[in-house]
Order: structure tokens, then sequence, then C-alpha cells
């Protein structure tokens, strides 16, 4: 279980909210250094720090990756983006950073529409 206080939904829609403005496009800074999705954001637990300052096992992310990739590097890469199981390792593998980010979009925004639709059903159940 995630040890990471933020909102789950408040962080996939910032995720979105990043990716939509430009987010993972090559810094002016270091134009050679390409940007790792999750990772080069906000919504990386370590997200800031040269070194791991958190396991991956206490990011919400984690929630999203079959079992047998939450011991990888970097787990968040293995989160299936669609129904073919493509996902951002997979993706970066190609080298098509349009495509990686249009299918990391589509992901965020079913995610998000998921959890919406969880929380109105609990809502009008009364459940917490």
């Amino acid at each position: 279980m995630a040890k990471d206080d933020r909102d789950i939904l408040e962080l996939l829609k910032e995720e979105l909210d990043f990716i939509e403005k430009g987010g993972y496009g090559r810094s002016v800074r270091t134009p050679w250094k390409p940007k790792s999705a999750f990772q080069d954001s906000l919504t990386c637990i370590n997200y800031g720090y040269p070194y791991r300052a958190h396991p991956c096992n206490e990011c919400h992310l984690l929630d999203f990756v079959d079992p047998e990739h939450q011991g990888a590097e970097i787990p968040c890469h293995f989160i299936p983006l669609n129904e073919a199981g493509e996902t951002i390792e997979d993706l970066e593998a190609e080298d098509n950073q349009a495509k990686l980010e249009r299918k990391v979009r589509d992901w965020l925004r079913a995610r998000i529409k998921e959890i919406q639709e969880k929380r109105a059903t609990q809502a009008m159940a009364g459940c917490p």
C-alpha cells in the first residue's frame, strides 16, 4: 500500500495537465537529456531528489503495476497503458515521444474517469 499521502485523483489530474502543457518536452538547458515519463514530473515521490529518497513501493502508481513488475527499477514504467499491454518501457524503446505522451494521456484520462465514477458511487451510497 502506498505511503504517499497525496490524493491519487489530484495527482493524476496534475500529471495530465503537465503532459498537456508540454512537460516532457526537451529542456532548453539540457536538450540532449531525454525526460522520463512519471519520473521527471511532480507525480514521482522522488522528483527533485538526486537519489531515491523514497522507495517506489510508497508511490500511488505502484497500485497500477502488475505484481511481477513491482520490484523493477522503475516500476511505474511497467503500468499497462492499454488493452494491448503497452507500457512506458515499451514505448520509450520505440523512441516516439508523441506516441508515448498520447498513450499516457489516454491512460490518465481513463484512470481519472474511473476514480471519479467510483467516488461518486461511494458518495451516493454514503460510503467514505
